[in-house]
């Protein structure tokens, strides 16, 4: 049940529920009405505040006035409020916008050809399908091992010192170990390197078709690839 509170001497009086909405408390029926009527935005917030505090001041005893370091508090929690709304608002109206420049850059990629982690690489009439590798730091020594469908490694390439970042191999040309050319299929690539000696970690890509843009769970966009895998934009490590 709501009570009221009398204020002033000429007998006004405001529910308990909107004068613990003033001050910021808030009791088990309170609570109850509250939830029963709904969640306030900031701006309503704001009004009954305002309300609140002229009605308040409009009704206050001149022998006891209300106190200004508690109405200063109580100003400063009200626009707190307002200014986090405003700000939430915002993020939510930015989210939205990047979601759609996202969308739109995936689709500009549409029957391009990407750099993206993968193992394979394809040999077809004596030429290679474009592959490269990928490290997050700079490399002393950068090596690619070709290996065939029987497992056995046909060939290493020694890219020497590389910098951090994507290094692409474009134009291989695919012979094994003694200069023969490698026939037609598709071959395991796997990237690896060494700091000062010490073994490091490098990561494979392979090239790929764009084909289509996908909405991922999280709402993102992503592009499937012509190996039927999936990736989010963030994955392409480079555009050929």
């Amino acid at each position: 049940m709501t009570t009221n509170t009398s204020i002033g001497s000429n007998g006004a009086t405001m529910s308990q529920t909107l004068l613990n909405t003033m001050n910021g408390t808030s009791s088990g029926s309170a609570a109850s009405s509250s939830s029963s009527t709904g969640t306030q935005s900031p701006a309503d917030l704001q009004n009954t505040f305002l309300t609140l505090l002229v009605t308040q001041l409009q009704n206050q005893d001149p022998t006891n006035p209300t106190d200004s370091s508690q109405m200063t508090s109580q100003l400063a929690q009200i626009s707190t409020v307002s200014g986090i709304g405003q700000l939430n608002t915002s993020l939510s109206s930015l989210a939205t916008q990047l979601s759609a420049g996202q969308g739109a850059q995936a689709a500009s990629l549409i029957g391009g050809t990407v750099l993206a982690p993968g193992n394979t690489m394809t040999v077809s009439g004596g030429k290679a399908s474009t592959f490269g590798v990928q490290s997050a730091n700079a490399l002393s020594d950068m090596t690619v091992s070709i290996t065939n469908s029987a497992g056995q490694v046909v060939q290493t390439i020694d890219l020497g010192a590389q910098p951090a970042g994507v290094v692409p191999i474009a134009g291989w040309t695919p012979t094994d170990t003694t200069g023969a050319t490698l026939p037609d299929g598709t071959y395991t690539i796997t990237a690896g390197g060494t700091v000062n000696g010490t073994a490091a970690t490098a990561t494979a890509l392979s090239a790929s078709l764009v084909e289509s843009v996908v909405q991922q769970p999280d709402g993102t966009a992503g592009v499937m690839l012509s190996t039927g895998k999936t990736i989010p934009l963030t994955s392409i490590a480079s555009i050929l």
